[in-house]
């Protein structure tokens, strides 16, 4: 990922674009998104399909092509024209993770171009009033859960995502049979965490801001390389001896397969422009992201080495997919 200073700096691609690619520049622009309006992939795709409007087309909007946890938007990108007119805003997981998890893909590494990342997060783990208040790092959790194994439960915002399989590397590191209790997205979970129905949760960071600082839930542990710039003073699993659980997720916009590199590269000046603006900046971080961009090579290599890492993670935890 890339910091501000570096990201600013992305914006003077724009000028170095042929003056053909402006005086070509696009009718309608559709922001295809693989998830429900209301989602934090729906807020991003608007975000920046906001900014994209009369920069990067005349018109640009978002297609919320739910379903199949994201698989039918890219499906569909990948079999839409190259010419930079439908772009894909999707979680890193649909990319990376799933090939490991579903025998059936409608799309390959080949069929959707890198362009660049809007924004990443990290996971938190989190407990609410099923676990006691003397319990503040992963380690009381564990030592609770020992004692309780009852109750030694954690909900995520579904089977086979990223914080799924978080969740169940802590159980693998730590030898504990830690119940998992997948939901169908965040909302639901968070509200079963404040209620008391589950003891745990693995989930976006984002997920827990609101309720920090009423007491009302606690984060004992984030999942990035370094400490999350919204909870700083929340140590990371690694910090806590848990470094194989050191996981982040970026959003990212794809194109067609078959896109030619200048229509990849305006397209991705473009983002790395609509990023950097405050108001997204700020947006973003209201939902628990952090604004980053980068460069077509450097999402593809992201994608590679992330693609070959989620596998032997896949191979331990041994989750099978029901579809």
């Amino acid at each position: 990922m890339i910091d501000r200073r570096t990201l600013l700096a992305a914006v003077p691609l724009l000028a170095t674009l042929p003056r053909a690619a402006w005086a070509q520049q696009l009718e309608t622009a559709k922001v295809l998104c693989g998830f429900p309006a209301g989602g934090t992939t729906d807020a991003v795709s608007r975000r920046v399909a906001d900014k994209l409007r009369g920069a990067y087309a005349r018109v640009a909007l978002v297609d919320n092509k739910a379903g199949a946890g994201g698989r039918l938007a890219a499906e569909e990108v990948s079999r839409s024209a190259p010419d930079g007119s439908t772009m894909l805003l999707t979680p890193a997981s649909i990319v990376t993770l799933y090939p490991h998890i579903y025998t059936r893909l409608g799309y390959g590494p080949r069929d959707l171009r890198p362009v660049s990342t809007a924004c990443h997060i990290s996971f938190g783990f989190g407990v609410g009033p099923a676990v006691p208040e003397s319990v503040r790092d992963i380690k009381g959790f564990l030592a609770w859960a020992k004692a309780n194994p009852e109750q030694a439960n954690y909900a995520s915002p579904g089977a086979g995502t990223p914080p799924h399989f978080i969740g169940a590397l802590l159980a693998k590191e730590s030898g504990l049979d830690l119940r998992h209790v997948p939901y169908k997205g965040s909302a639901p979970g968070i509200q079963d965490l404040l209620g008391g129905q589950v003891a745990a949760m693995s989930s976006p960071v984002g997920d827990y801001l609101p309720h920090l600082k009423s007491g009302k839930l606690r984060l004992l542990a984030t999942s990035g390389k370094q400490r999350s710039k919204l909870v700083p003073d929340v140590a990371t699993y690694a910090e806590q001896g848990f470094p194989a659980l050191t996981v982040s997720e970026w959003y990212g916009f794809f194109l067609p397969g078959k896109a030619s590199d200048e229509v990849t590269q305006r397209a991705a000046a473009a983002i790395a422009t609509a990023v950097s603006s405050p108001d997204v900046v700020e947006a973003f971080a209201q939902l628990g992201l952090e604004a980053s961009a980068n460069s077509p090579a450097e999402l593809a290599k992201a994608v590679a080495d992330e693609t070959a890492a989620w596998g032997p993670v896949v191979k331990r935890v041994g989750f099978k997919p029901e579809a």
